[in-house]
């Protein structure tokens, strides 16, 4: 069984922590990806990155200057978005993290697919963002089924707690007779169930918390 998740926008560097063990899958793909957004002008990715020029100007800097093989932080620690927080992988005990490294995926725009420990930098690019690379109109293209071929090399149940944007790479490729299991938070306002953008987002680093306690102790 495979859970997925979502990246954040937040994102830092933590060498101290934890090592990053292993290298993105798709590493040559987001070298392509990071050649073609150095290519953008300031205004060119100010409209991709859809954001004020207080966030847009220091992510276009550090854009110029990515190494994608230097200051690698495990990407488990290098996102800290609400979902990361409330999850804490900080304090997660050893056979907690073996069995994210395992069967913990995170999609992304900008690196594909990652496992928890896969070395990763800073980045801006989110899945939806309308970025041509070669002959694809859009991220969604570029990647094609490349990131469910990584996450089940054999059909095994998917257990998605990833927002819509990203499950988008995952659900049209799924195998004839192949479960995934969509979580979806919500609270009854009104007569209706409706989502809360941070709640959701805190209950699925709670739940993929709680899940992972339970299954290390097993």
């Amino acid at each position: 069984m495979k859970i997925i998740i979502a990246p954040a926008k937040k994102m830092i560097i933590d060498q101290d922590a934890f090592p990053a063990l292993t290298e993105p899958i798709y590493l040559d793909q987001t070298q392509q990806l990071l050649a073609q957004l150095q290519h953008l002008t300031y205004p060119e990715a100010k409209t991709l990155w859809h954001c004020s020029d207080k966030l847009a100007q220091p992510n276009y800097d550090w854009l110029q200057k990515i190494d994608l093989t230097r200051n690698l932080t495990p990407a488990i620690l290098s996102y800290s978005g609400i979902q990361y927080r409330y999850m804490a992988p900080d304090v997660f005990t050893q056979p907690a993290l073996d069995y994210i490294q395992a069967n913990l995926r995170i999609l992304s725009g900008f690196y594909g697919i990652l496992r928890p420990f896969d070395g990763i930098v800073p980045y801006r690019l989110e899945m939806q963002a309308r970025l041509a690379v070669g002959q694809a109109k859009n991220l969604y293209a570029f990647w094609g089924d490349r990131l469910y071929q990584a996450l089940t090399p054999r059909p095994e149940p998917i257990i998605n707690l990833a927002s819509q944007e990203y499950a988008k790479t995952i659900a049209p490729y799924l195998a004839p007779h192949q479960s995934m299991i969509d979580i979806v938070f919500a609270s009854f306002i009104d007569g209706k169930l409706k989502t809360k953008a941070t709640l959701a987002k805190m209950a699925r680093g709670a739940m993929v918390r709680f899940w992972l306690n339970i299954k290390s102790m097993m």
